[in-house]
C-alpha cells in the first residue's frame, strides 16, 4: 500500500490586500483543498493561470502563510505540522523540500560560478563541513543532471536555456530533498529542450526516490511525465485521478474544457476546442456555489447556488461536481 507523503485537508490561503472604507479585502488564492501527494509519485497540478496552483505549491513548501486547514508531511523520518512549522524544524523541512523555478534566465546569480551556485545550498544549511566534501556533492549531483565538470567553471551566461534549468535542477537536489516542487519548470523552454528536461525529472525521481508535485498549464506535458493529476480552478480543485484515467474519462467540464484545448496535428480536429465564454472569476469577488457555473455551458439553477464537494466515484477518481454522473457519457465523447 502506497505511503502518504504530503496531506492536506481544508487548507486554504488567503491574502489581505487593498483598503477603504470597509476595510481591506481577502484574496482567496487556495480555498479549502483536500489533497494526498503519495511518496515516490510524480503528481501533476493544472489550471488556468490565476487558479491558485503556485500558491498551493508554496503553501506545502511553507513559503506562504496557510492561514485555514492542515497540511502535514511523513517521510518516515519525521513528521511535521506544516501550519505550525517554525524554528529548527523548518530549517530541516527546507533540506527535505525544494522548488524547482520556473524561470531559468533569472533563478541564477549571474555573478556566482555554475559551482558556487550548485554549492550554495550546502553552505547555507551546513550540510558539509570541508570545502572537498562540498566539491564532491556538488560534482556529484552536477553528473547525475547531465552537467560536464569544465560547467562548474563558467558562469550562467555561458549556457543555453536547457542547460541552465539542469542548474537549476542541480541546485534543488544538492540537499538530497524527498519532496521537490517543480513550478511551470519547462514553460520557459523551447519545445525541443523539454522533453530532455522532462526525462531528466522522471530519471531522478527513480534514481533518488523523489517525490514530485508538477505545476504546470500544458495538459500534453503532465501526460507525459504525471502519474496522477489533479485539475485546480479558482483556488478549489475540481477533480483528480491517476493520468490515464483523467484522460480516459474526464468528469468534470473544466477538465473536459482544458483537454480540448490540447493542440492536434489532426486537421479534422482543428477548431474543435470547446470556447469558454468570459475570465475566471475575481478570487476577491466568488461567485455562489460552483465556482465554475459563470462559465459552464452545463450550468443549472443547483450550481448557482449550492457549492459541490469532491465525491469518490471510485478507482481513484475525485470530482466535485453536482451534474458529472448525468453528463459522463458527454464529457467522456
Amino acid at each position: 500500500m502506497s505511503e502518504t507523503l504530503i496531506k492536506a485537508r481544508d487548507l486554504s490561503v488567503g491574502f489581505r490586500i487593498g483598503s477603504g472604507f470597509f476595510g481591506k479585502s481577502i484574496l482567496k488564492a487556495v480555498d479549502h483543498v483536500d489533497l494526498d501527494i503519495e511518496k515516490g509519485s510524480f503528481f501533476g497540478l493544472v489550471g488556468e493561470s490565476g487558479s491558485g496552483k503556485t500558491t498551493l505549491g508554496r503553501a506545502l513548501l511553507k513559503a506562504v502563510p496557510i492561514t485555514g486547514g492542515s497540511a502535514s508531511y511523513t517521510d518516515g523520518e519525521v513528521d511535521y505540522d506544516l501550519t505550525t512549522l517554525a524554528g529548527a524544524e523548518l530549517k530541516d523541512y527546507r533540506k527535505r523540500a525544494q522548488l524547482i523555478f520556473q524561470d531559468p534566465y533569472a533563478a541564477l546569480s549571474p555573478r556566482m560560478t555554475v559551482r558556487d551556485i550548485i554549492a550554495e545550498p550546502l553552505e547555507v544549511m551546513g550540510l558539509t563541513k570541508t570545502r572537498e566534501e562540498t566539491d564532491a556533492r556538488v560534482r556529484q549531483i552536477a553528473a547525475k543532471c547531465r552537467l560536464n565538470l569544465e560547467h562548474l567553471r563558467r558562469f550562467p551566461h555561458a549556457f543555453s536555456g536547457g542547460q541552465r534549468q539542469r542548474i537549476s535542477i542541480a541546485r534543488a537536489l544538492v540537499s538530497g530533498p524527498k519532496f521537490v516542487v517543480a513550478d511551470e519548470s519547462v514553460a520557459a523552454l523551447d519545445v525541443s529542450i523539454q522533453a530532455d528536461v522532462l526525462n531528466l525529472l522522471k530519471e531522478l525521481q527513480r534514481d533518488l526516490k523523489i517525490t514530485f508535485l508538477f505545476i504546470s498549464h500544458d495538459l500534453s506535458v503532465v501526460a507525459h511525465t504525471c502519474d496522477h493529476l489533479a485539475v485546480m480552478y479558482l483556488g478549489r480543485l475540481v477533480e483528480t485521478a491517476p493520468t490515464r484515467t483523467l484522460f480516459k474519462a474526464p468528469r468534470h467540464p473544466y477538465t473536459k474544457a482544458l483537454f480540448s484545448a490540447i493542440p492536434s496535428l489532426d486537421p479534422d480536429d482543428r477548431g474543435s476546442a470547446q470556447k469558454l465564454e468570459g475570465e475566471i472569476p475575481s478570487p476577491t469577488n466568488q461567485p455562489p456555489g460552483c465556482k465554475f457555473h459563470t462559465r459552464c455551458p452545463f450550468a443549472v439553477d443547483r450550481c448557482k447556488t449550492e457549492e459541490p464537494v469532491l465525491e469518490h466515484p471510485g478507482d481513484g477518481h475525485e470530482v466535485a461536481c453536482h451534474r458529472w454522473r448525468e453528463l459522463a457519457d458527454t464529457l467522456a465523447a
